[in-house]
């Protein structure tokens, strides 16, 4: 969904909460900044009642703080919460790596290849949108290729954050053919069989991923 933009199959509350992370974490609401119910509602165009299942849901991500009598205020998300994330993703994706290569069959393999040339052609012609989802997918399946449910609700878990990462870099035409060189080395990996080959191909895709992800703070905490 693009961001402040409204429909579908969701539920109202789900929607406005997206708008509000989304807010959060590109750096639209300042730390600390108060969030008023009033105000976020006649923005939208819609009840209190949605802002308000908005505000629990963020608040059990930790992305606002509710303080007693004084109201919800936005906490943001640091260059430390981003670091913390990659660690996380990076532990995942290597056990994920590892079981796909243990236990995926060639068709599954040969779905990946196709979803790499896929990026190759939004590479080629600098198709954001269709890129980013690309970008997206491929790691997703394999996450999916495990057949693991820890594995793919533990992603899950972080893949928003990631996503807006994403969003910053894949917009920097200079980085789209060495993120695509990136993704293309760990698919030959997979392919070929060859587990430390295809987790160290994941590592380093990670490791430039998040510095190319930490640009954003620059200058900042």
């Amino acid at each position: 969904m693009k961001q402040d933009e409204m429909g579908g199959n969701r539920s109202l509350a789900e929607e406005v909460t997206e708008i509000l992370r989304n807010r959060i974490l590109q750096g639209e609401y300042t730390m600390g900044e108060k969030l008023t119910e009033n105000k976020i509602a006649a923005e939208l165009k819609v009840s209190r009642t949605p802002i308000r299942d908005a505000f629990r849901q963020l608040e059990q991500e930790q992305l606002i703080e509710y303080v007693p009598n004084k109201g919800c205020f936005a906490q943001g998300f640091s260059k430390e919460d981003m670091k913390d994330i990659y660690a996380v993703r990076e532990a995942v994706e290597e056990l994920a790596i590892r079981k796909v290569i243990q236990c995926a069959d060639d068709q599954a393999i040969r779905k990946l290849q196709e979803q790499l040339e896929k990026m190759r052609v939004y590479t080629q012609q600098n198709v954001y949108e269709k890129l980013l989802q690309a970008n997206e997918e491929f790691h997703v399946m394999i996450y999916r290729m495990t057949e693991s449910r820890f594995i793919v609700q533990t992603m899950k878990m972080y893949q928003d954050y990631v996503h807006l990462a994403r969003k910053e870099t894949l917009k920097k035409e200079e980085y789209l053919s060495e993120i695509f060189r990136e993704h293309e080395a760990i698919y030959n990996a997979i392919a070929a069989r060859d587990e430390e080959a295809a987790v160290e191909a994941a590592r380093d895709h990670l490791k430039h991923s998040s510095e190319r992800a930490m640009e954003r703070w620059i200058g900042r905490r």
